[in-house]
């Protein structure tokens, strides 16, 4: 349980006053609740897709959006804004890392930041109301992959964030969580874990960037992952309910 509300005190902003130690094994454990967390946050958000889609299918997407915003408090998009900024800054990698600690906005990362609600926007709103299913996996699906790097890729600092996940032991959780997971997917429909893969190469292929651009992965590039794997993942779903 204190890997639960560790989880939910850290990757949310739901208000959760128990205090939790965060170290150890309770955060190897936060990680195996990841993908559960994601499934819960984006039940919440497709509730204006089931109830308002026939009525208003940008309206239902805005709220949809809206809701994954404010349950996240834009932690994960803050990050993605700093990777951007620094991965497409063009400097060396001491640089890179100084303009990604750096909480100033840039022009990276803010068009980034445009790119990215305008994507979950229009991947909500293209999305059959009866596969509203299609968000919470995405969400799922997206912290998976971030568990995956956070669990087997190195970190670019000796300090920080990252490093503490990194050094939790989380692998076996995280590999649990995966089995749920797909246990689920397959129970809801097999094609379904199409975006699974998406979301997971995704996060392999933003890994690949991090280790060519600062040599490893920061915690900002574990938000840049959940975000762009989202992103993936909805647009996934959506080609897929094309196809079935």
């Amino acid at each position: 349980m204190d890997g639960l509300i560790l989880a939910l005190q850290f990757f949310t902003r739901i208000p959760i006053k128990k205090e939790v130690s965060f170290q150890g094994k309770n955060i190897g454990r936060s990680l195996f609740f990841l993908p559960i967390i994601g499934l819960a946050m984006g039940m919440l958000a497709a509730v204006p897709v089931i109830f308002l889609s026939e009525y208003s299918k940008g309206i239902s997407a805005l709220l949809s959006v809206m809701i994954l915003a404010i349950l996240t408090g834009g932690l994960h998009m803050d990050g993605l804004a700093d990777t951007f900024d620094g991965f497409l800054s063009g400097r060396e990698k001491a640089r890179v890392m100084e303009i990604m600690k750096d909480s100033t906005l840039g022009a990276f990362g803010a068009v980034a930041l445009i790119f990215l609600i305008v994507s979950k926007l229009m991947a909500v709103h293209e999305l059959p109301a009866e596969y509203w299913v299609g968000i919470p996996l995405s969400l799922a699906n997206a912290r998976l992959a971030a568990g995956y790097v956070i669990s087997t890729k190195k970190n670019a600092r000796e300090e920080g964030l990252g490093v503490l996940f990194r050094s939790s032991g989380a692998g076996r959780n995280v590999l649990l969580s995966g089995v749920v997971l797909l246990g689920i997917t397959l129970i809801i429909n097999p094609m379904f874990l199409i975006p699974l893969g998406g979301s997971l190469l995704v996060g392999e292929l933003i890994a690949m960037w991090a280790y060519r651009k600062i040599g490893g992965m920061t915690g900002d590039v574990y938000g840049a992952v959940i975000e762009l794997c989202e992103v993936a993942s909805l647009i996934i779903f959506w080609g897929v309910t094309i196809w079935i």
